[in-house]
C-alpha cells in the first residue's frame, strides 16, 4: 500500500504545472492540452479515462482504450482550440 500512496503522490508531482497546486481541468482549453508536456498530459488522460469509465465498470486500466480515446481526443482538439477540455471530452469519451 505504501508503495501505491508514494506511486500517486510522485505522479501529482510531476504533473504539477511550476508554481501550481492544482490543475482545473474544466478551465483546461484544448490549446492548452496540446501544448502540455508528455507527463502532464498522461495524467490529465489518466484521469479522463477514470472519469468516464461506468460506476459498475471493473477497476481496470485498460491501454488500448486509452490510446483510442487519447488520439480522438487529439484529433478533436487539434480542430477546435478554444474548446474546453471537459466539453471535448463529453463529445469523444462519453459513453
Amino acid at each position: 500500500m505504501r508503495l501505491w500512496g508514494a506511486l500517486a503522490a510522485a505522479l501529482v508531482l510531476a504533473a504539477e504545472p511550476a508554481g501550481a497546486a492544482k490543475l482545473d481541468l474544466a478551465a483546461l482549453k484544448c490549446r492548452d492540452f496540446l501544448g502540455a508536456s508528455k507527463e502532464n498530459m498522461s495524467v490529465i488522460l489518466t484521469w479522463l479515462d477514470a472519469y468516464y469509465l461506468g460506476k459498475d465498470d471493473p477497476p481496470v486500466i485498460d491501454f488500448e482504450r486509452m490510446s483510442q480515446n487519447a488520439a480522438k481526443l487529439g484529433q478533436y482538439c487539434a480542430g477546435n482550440g478554444d474548446s474546453g477540455l471537459i466539453a471535448a471530452a463529453d463529445k469523444v469519451m462519453a459513453k
